[in-house]
């Protein structure tokens, strides 16, 4: 009988030490994800941001210019100048974060802030607002250059214009789907999204600025 119990309390021992193990690697999965989604979100919003703003004035400049330069030229100054401008907005953001931080650590602490600093640092990653600046001005480089090099070498005007937009389309499927898929959420919705709302861009940019050209102003 006492043999009974033994082997009963061993089993029931062995079932809760799983149900917690399984817990246990369940929180960290989830929190995986959670800590993912910040630099996920930042990355594929940069990259689509590059697409979607450097593809559009690519179509606009094109629906009223058909010289290939005008519209390489206009690319790339979309490029270096949303690059530009999403580093810096990033850069003045992350630094007020590790302003509001190392602020908060002054009043919760005593102490030099120099040493302040120091202590957080081995409990905790602060915010380095240089990493933030280079990692969102990069994913915007990375989107803008898809219509760049759509477009480079191709003269044919109408045949330009079908490559930039079949090349868009696809960058757009792709980045909504790698979004969907790192961040554990529908893929098909997610593409389905990030699709329409990179048409819309195009479509209204290209739009407008036909019909400006066309007023003669």
């Amino acid at each position: 009988m006492a043999s009974n119990n033994t082997s009963l309390n061993d089993a029931k021992y062995d079932l809760e030490q799983q149900q917690t193990t399984q817990l246990g690697l369940e929180t960290k999965e989830t929190f995986d994800y959670s800590k993912r989604s910040q630099w996920l979100r930042a990355a594929v919003l940069g990259a689509n941001d590059g697409l979607v703003s450097t593809a559009s004035l690519m179509m606009g400049v094109g629906a009223v210019k058909q010289d290939i330069k005008v519209m390489i030229l206009t690319g790339f100054a979309g490029l270096v100048a949303g690059a530009c401008s999403m580093a810096i907005g990033e850069f003045v953001s992350v630094y007020s974060q590790l302003d509001i931080e190392i602020a908060q650590m002054k009043r919760e602490r005593s102490g030099p802030a120099a040493e302040i600093i120091e202590d957080a640092q081995g409990e905790k990653d602060l915010p380095n607002p240089l990493q933030a600046a280079a990692a969102s001005a990069l994913a915007f480089s990375v989107g803008a250059i898809v219509p760049l090099l759509a477009a480079s070498f191709i003269k044919e005007y109408r045949v330009r214009l079908g490559v930039v937009a079949a090349a868009v389309t696809l960058a757009l499927v792709v980045f909504g789907w790698l979004g969907a898929v790192l961040g554990k959420s529908p893929s098909v919705r997610s593409a389905a999204r990030v699709l329409v709302g990179g048409w819309l861009a195009m479509a209204i940019t290209f739009g407008l600025t036909k019909l400006i050209g066309s007023s003669g102003l």
